[in-house]
């Protein structure tokens, strides 16, 4: 019996410790992305495909207004709020005005994927695109 007893409340203590481990962990991801979401800056760029490839522009929280560029497909291409970069080579000056961002687009047979590296509450995002074809995101993903 005793042994019973003591295999019994080993058992609910083991329970109650992983039911605990579960709850902060929940929430603490709920606190790390309400933080990260509001520690992000507003920008909004139209992603367009051409005969040539991409053009895209910025409406806001960017250095840059337009950029157009040919893209093989799948091969990515990083951009930032100052323009067209490399990921080994990312601008260290920060503008406190402009949108702190970092992701590539990548031209796909069917349309575009975006991977969000900084400053975006996405990570992948993935969308149909056809020919003259326009996309608007923000920080937040796909929008109008």
């Amino acid at each position: 019996m005793t042994r019973t007893k003591t295999k019994s409340k080993i058992e609910r203590l083991l329970k109650r410790t992983l039911i605990a481990l579960f709850v902060m962990t929940v929430s603490s991801e709920a606190i790390a992305q309400e933080k990260n979401s509001a520690d992000l800056k507003e920008f909004k760029i139209t992603i367009e495909k051409t005969d040539n490839g991409l053009k895209m522009q910025s409406d806001n929280g960017s250095a840059w207004i337009d950029l157009s560029f040919s893209l093989s497909n799948n091969k990515p291409q990083a951009i930032d709020e100052y323009g067209m970069t490399q990921l080994g080579k990312v601008a260290n000056n920060k503008d406190p005005k402009l949108a702190d961002y970092l992701f590539t687009i990548t031209k796909t047979k069917d349309g575009i994927t975006l991977t969000g590296i900084e400053g975006t509450a996405w990570k992948e995002l993935s969308f149909t695109l056809q020919k003259n074809g326009r996309q608007a995101i923000d920080q937040f993903g796909m929008t109008e």
